[in-house]
């Protein structure tokens, strides 16, 4: 299955688990492609005890998935130089819903 997640939050757990669950479905076989949206374009900053957000994120990128992130939510915030993340579109987004089987967001 081809699974696109949509993350719009900084909120540690809720990224973690975001992660967590592109992770997951990578493991079970399925092509992921994760867009990250508004606040989350800030998700590798998230310095968290308890949700090690960044380890999932590399984790993510390591089994495969493709990670983009908002040009225009990255601008807004300074952060086009601060990103390992490729730079996209809203175009590319939705690109990615065509793609997909499914669509999850968090």
């Amino acid at each position: 299955m081809k699974l696109a997640i949509i993350l719009e939050t900084k909120e540690p757990e809720k990224a973690w688990n975001a992660f967590r669950f592109g992770v997951a479905s990578l493991k079970k076989g399925h092509a992921v492609k994760f867009f990250l949206m508004g606040e989350a374009v800030e998700v590798e900053a998230i310095e968290d005890e308890a949700y090690d957000v960044l380890d999932q994120m590399k984790k993510l990128e390591v089994a495969g998935g493709e990670l983009l992130a908002c040009g225009t939510c990255l601008k807004s915030r300074q952060l086009e130089d601060k990103t390992s993340c490729p730079i996209s579109t809203m175009f590319d987004c939705v690109e990615m819903v065509e793609w997909a089987d499914k669509v999850v967001t968090f």
